[in-house]
């Protein structure tokens, strides 16, 4: 067997093994859910910044890096300042409000603060939207496959597919955070061997620069490569309006915020993820620009970051590396097959169709789901083209139908449910008319998706003072 995908095979069943040891303490709903609640600063930490580094945030934003050059480095940056709202504002308030009505789930939130048909709207989108963002996970898994062992897309999709679901399905967030914790070890080891290494390989920072110039047919083309607004002012405002938002909405992340164990917890542990994040924004960027820098005409660019783990270090370290990038696409998947498992569960399931189910069989219901949302991931991965198609598909669909619901119903009670309802209909609609009818194109330098979501915050802003909420609702 090809050494590298031996290294990784050996390490996904260490992955699934100490996922089925974990399912040793999930007694019921809770556990599976919210990890009961007890998640100290160090285990939300884990179970957030996990997810966060997954195949968007590094073979991902390695293929941006290879396109764009520097200016990458923006689509981590946006996803971090939503991370700092989610520790500072949204977190400890929705944290509160979960822990007084016993909340699990997004859903639950929206159903107490709107009502049961504005959550079912929701989680229906959610569930739909996550399968694509599951997809993106597993054809990260698959690049990695495909540079290590030739492997063909489709089994390294299956191979991913298997190993998440086989884990997560088990023992679901509790054995996830405990899996994580191991992945975070794994993954920032070898993501800050392979900088040195790939900078090493193509001459140092210069060396690079003069190789990217040299792939270039104009000096200007290499300039704008090496500018932090390279890619453009409209994709960087794109970037921020469509992450940004989706890193303090999240149902996955804003589930993990219910496991902390108080709000000191909430406000630690996420800021930590926050300020990794900002600090990990920077590697799969150099990453993909060593990559360029050496490989100018790749096939695919997204098998930036598998080339340079593979063909720029040593055996050794870039076995490691690889399990790094494997660890990153892995934990972004499980966190991903909580949000498919929860939306369609517990929020669509037991809320629309047998609301007196019993916990136990809640449980069982939640692992079958997890293995059909693994057959439907795979289906959709081998059809999407990359993985930020698939990312951004997910991204826009939460940013857009989410963010002015829940950040202005968190704070306000004047926003009512028809104000929700009429924001995530109106938002989703614009985005889909602008990117399919306007070539993605908004107003102005906005994109549809920035469009979209500026549109549903003006909307609900006028809904607020001409048409508010008359009943009030206790929300804090």
């Amino acid at each position: 067997m090809n050494p590298y995908l031996l290294a990784i095979v050996a390490y996904a069943c260490v992955l699934v093994a100490v996922g089925f040891i974990a399912t040793k303490k999930v007694k019921g709903v809770s556990d599976f859910f919210v990890a009961g609640r007890k998640l100290g600063p160090a285990l939300l930490f884990t179970t957030l910044i996990a997810p966060n580094i997954g195949a968007g945030s590094t073979v991902g934003v390695a293929g941006v890096g290879y396109k764009f050059g520097i200016s990458a480095w923006w689509w981590i940056a946006s996803s971090a300042v939503g991370s700092v709202i989610l520790a500072f504002a949204v977190g400890p308030a929705i944290w509160q409000v979960a822990k007084k009505y016993d909340l699990y789930t997004l859903g639950d939130y929206l159903d107490h603060r709107y009502n049961q048909n504005f959550r079912g709207l929701i989680s229906l989108m959610m569930a739909l939207g996550t399968i694509a963002i599951f997809s993106g996970q597993l054809m990260g898994i698959a690049w990695i496959l495909t540079a290590v062992a030739g492997t063909s897309k489709t089994v390294g999709i299956l191979v991913g597919a298997i190993v998440v679901v086989l884990y997560f399905g088990a023992g679901g967030l509790l054995a996830a955070t405990v899996v994580n914790g191991i992945q975070i070890v794994v993954k920032f080891i070898g993501f800050f061997l392979a900088v040195p290494f790939a900078l090493h390989y193509v001459g140092g920072w210069d060396g690079m620069t003069t190789l990217v110039a040299q792939n270039f047919a104009e000096q200007g083309q290499a300039d704008v490569y090496m500018s932090f607004d390279g890619m453009g002012i409209s994709m960087i405002i794109g970037y921020f309006l469509m992450l940004t938002p989706s890193f303090f909405i999240s149902p996955g992340l804003i589930g993990k915020v219910y496991g902390a164990r108080d709000v000191a917890t909430v406000r630690l542990g996420t800021a930590l993820n926050a300020l990794v994040q900002f600090g990990f924004a920077i590697v799969p960027v150099i990453l993909g620009m060593c990559a360029f820098a050496a490989f100018p005409n790749l096939s695919e660019r997204e098998l930036a970051m598998p080339i340079v783990m593979k063909e720029f270090m040593p055996f050794w370290a870039s076995a490691f590396a690889l399990a790094a990038i494997f660890s990153a696409e892995v934990s972004a998947a499980d966190a991903v097959l909580y949000m498919i498992t929860t939306s369609f569960t517990k929020d669509l399931y037991k809320t629309f169709i047998k609301p007196d189910i019993s916990d136990e069989k809640l449980l069982k219901m939640s692992r079958i789901v997890t293995a059909v949302a693994g057959v439907l991931g795979i289906g959709i991965a081998l059809l999407l083209p990359n993985i930020i198609t698939a990312l951004s598909i997910f991204y826009s669909l939460m940013s857009v139908s989410l963010t002015a619901p829940l950040l202005f119903g968190l704070f306000s009670r004047r926003p009512s449910t028809t104000a929700a309802f009429l924001c995530a209909i109106t938002g989703v609609l614009t985005t889909v008319v602008l990117q399919f009818g306007n070539g993605g194109k908004g107003i102005g330098i906005l994109n549809a998706q920035s469009t979209g979501i500026v549109l549903t915050i003006i909307i609900m802003v006028f809904m607020m003072y001409v048409y508010p909420e008359k009943a009030k609702k206790q929300t804090i």
